[in-house]
């Protein structure tokens, strides 16, 4: 009895070890995570985007959302791995308006998500590499600040127009004298006019052209990158 006793323990620890042994994952059997197919969207990508909302450094503050639409698919080795469509969204990282006598208007933008139109959502790092669609703007820095054009032309303008005018007035009631007088007169005020003036903001309307450069290489589940107007089409074997 004893004997058999023992074999029948024997028989039930074997058991146990080995259902112990198969609920123990195999470091050496591949994942199903691992497994995942994969695209890479390397650095340096530049994509073409719409802008979906004005932004002006009047009215802008740090930290501000930004929202954006890719305008074009782009193509990564016969495969589209961005959609048109796909949208993009970032926030002002700083806002600068224009100073009275020096300084441009700056704003700076950095992007940081891309949701697919599926919802599929990935986080990037990426700048504003050019604005194409902007008028009277340019890019000052790496770091993708758009920059006001100087608007010290339009300044003079104005010191010149007041100027003239306070000539003529001078003239018509002092003549010559009087003329010299209401120039100078009149180029005080058009000078102090300016400086009471802020240069122009950047401004960006809503449908603004913007070029977005990504900063670090962005890894996307190729299974769900699809398009908003994905087409399937079954063969009829």
């Amino acid at each position: 009895m004893k004997i058999r006793a023992a074999s029948t323990w024997v028989v039930l620890l074997a058991g146990m070890a080995a259902a112990q042994s198969s609920l123990v994952p195999n470091p050496a059997a591949p994942s199903v995570e691992s497994e995942k197919p994969t695209l890479i969207i390397p650095a340096g990508t530049r994509v073409p985007l719409s802008l979906k909302q004005a932004i002006s450094t009047k009215t802008a503050k740090d930290g501000d959302p930004v929202y954006a639409e890719t305008a074009f698919p782009f193509v990564l080795n016969e495969r589209v791995v961005i959609p048109a469509g796909t949208y993009i969204q970032g926030k002002i990282e700083r806002v600068q308006r224009g100073g009275h006598v020096k300084g441009h208007a700056e704003v700076l933008i950095h992007f940081t998500s891309m949701i697919y139109p599926n919802g599929y959502t990935v986080m990037l790092g990426g700048s504003v590499e050019n604005t194409p669609g902007a008028e009277k703007t340019s890019m000052k820095d790496s770091e993708g600040t758009i920059r006001q054009d100087s608007d010290a032309g339009k300044k003079a303008e104005t010191a010149a127009g007041t100027a003239t005018t306070g000539a003529v007035i001078g003239a018509i009631t002092n003549g010559a004298k009087g003329a010299g007088i209401g120039a100078g007169i009149g180029g005080v005020t058009g000078l102090a006019v300016g400086m009471l003036t802020r240069g122009a903001d950047v401004r960006l309307e809503p449908g603004t052209s913007i070029e977005m450069e990504i900063q670090r290489e962005v890894t996307v589940d190729a299974s769900r990158v699809s398009s908003r107007h994905e087409v399937i089409i079954h063969n009829n074997d």
